[in-house]
C-alpha cells in the first residue's frame, strides 16, 4: 500500500489527528493537507501516480523551429554539408532568426532518431583541445585522395588535394587539385597562401616527404638527408616548423577532420568531376561556401 494511501486512511477512517500521523510516517503536515484535498476531489484517482512533469516550459522551443530544426539537418545532410548542432544553430540564426542552444538543438536531434548513439566512442571529455590564439599564429597543411568519375559514370584516376587551413579561423587559406602532390607543389601552394594572407608564424603537418626530411634517410650531415626546398623557406621567411608525432594524426586534427567534411561534400554533387579542371571548379566553390 502507498504511504498516501496509508496517510489518508489514518486521517479520513482511523479519525487521527493531522500532526500525529505526520508524525508516524515521517511526512509534513502540508503535504498530507494536499493530499486530503486531492482525495476529497478525485476519490480513488487521487492514489494514482503522477508525472512530475513540470506543466509549462518556458524554455522549450515551439513546433515550428523544432519542425525547422529537423528540416535543416536533412537538408543539409543531403547536400553533403556539415550537420551538427552548431551548424544548424549558425543557419537558423542566419536564415530565420531563431536563436536556440546547440544542446537544445542536439536533444530534438536524438528525439527524431536523426543521431546514432555511439556509446563505445571515445568520450569529448578525455580530448586534448588547442587551437592557435591569433590568425596567422598557425596553419595545418595536409593533403588527400579523391578520383574523377569518367564520363560513361566509371571510375577515373585518382587525384590529390593539397590544403592550408589557418589554426584559429579554420579559414581555408589554400585548397588545389594536382595529379601527384609534389614537394615543388607543395611549396607553390604555401607562397600562393602567403601572397593572399600573408605569412604566418608557425605551420603544423605530417612527416610527409613534400614536408619535410627528417625521415627520410641517412646520408646527409648527422645522418639526414638535409632540407627540402619548403623546409628552406620556411627557415628563409623565420617560420617555425611544427610536425606531428609519426602515425598520430590527431595533432593535425583540424585539416584531417576538413577532408571528411570535404569528401561528404563532392561525394554528394550530382555531376562529378572527369578532369581536373571540373575538380577544382568545385573546389574553389566549396572553398568559397566553407569560408
Amino acid at each position: 500500500m502507498s504511504k498516501a494511501r496509508l496517510v489518508i486512511t489514518a486521517v479520513v477512517t482511523e479519525k487521527r489527528p493531522v500532526g500525529e500521523v505526520a508524525r508516524s510516517y515521517g511526512v509534513a503536515r502540508s503535504w498530507i493537507y494536499v493530499l486530503l484535498a486531492r482525495y476529497r476531489a478525485e476519490g480513488e484517482a487521487a492514489f494514482e501516480p503522477r508525472s512530475r512533469r513540470p506543466k509549462r516550459s518556458p524554455t522549450a522551443v515551439s513546433d515550428q523551429v523544432a519542425g525547422l530544426i529537423i528540416g535543416l539537418r536533412k537538408e543539409l545532410a543531403g547536400q553533403g554539408l556539415d550537420a551538427g548542432p552548431h551548424t544548424i544553430c549558425w543557419h537558423l540564426r542566419h536564415h530565420h532568426q531563431v536563436i536556440v542552444s546547440p544542446a537544445t538543438v542536439s536533444r530534438y536531434l536524438m528525439r527524431s532518431g536523426l543521431v546514432t548513439p555511439e556509446p563505445k566512442k571515445r568520450p569529448r571529455s578525455s580530448y586534448i583541445r588547442f587551437a592557435a590564439e591569433l590568425p596567422n599564429e598557425c596553419w595545418q597543411s595536409d593533403f588527400t585522395h579523391y578520383r574523377l568519375t569518367r564520363r560513361d559514370g566509371s571510375p577515373g584516376p585518382d587525384t590529390e588535394i593539397v590544403g592550408w587551413l589557418d589554426d584559429h579561423s579554420r579559414l581555408i587559406l589554400h585548397l588545389t587539385c594536382h595529379r601527384r602532390v609534389t614537394g615543388p607543389i607543395v611549396l607553390d601552394s604555401f607562397r600562393a597562401a602567403c601572397e593572399q594572407y600573408g605569412v604566418p608564424a608557425s605551420t603544423l603537418t605530417d612527416n610527409g616527404t613534400v614536408y619535410t626530411t627528417r625521415f627520410a634517410g641517412r646520408g646527409g650531415p648527422g645522418g639526414r638527408t638535409g632540407r627540402n626546398a619548403f623546409e628552406h623557406e620556411l627557415r628563409r621567411l623565420g617560420v617555425r616548423q611544427k610536425n606531428g608525432k609519426p602515425n598520430h594524426p590527431q595533432t593535425q586534427g583540424k585539416i584531417e577532420r576538413f577532408w571528411q567534411t570535404l569528401r561528404r561534400w563532392l561525394t554528394a554533387q550530382p555531376a562529378q568531376p572527369a578532369d581536373l579542371a571540373r575538380l577544382q571548379a568545385l573546389l574553389d566553390t566549396f572553398t568559397s561556401y566553407y569560408n
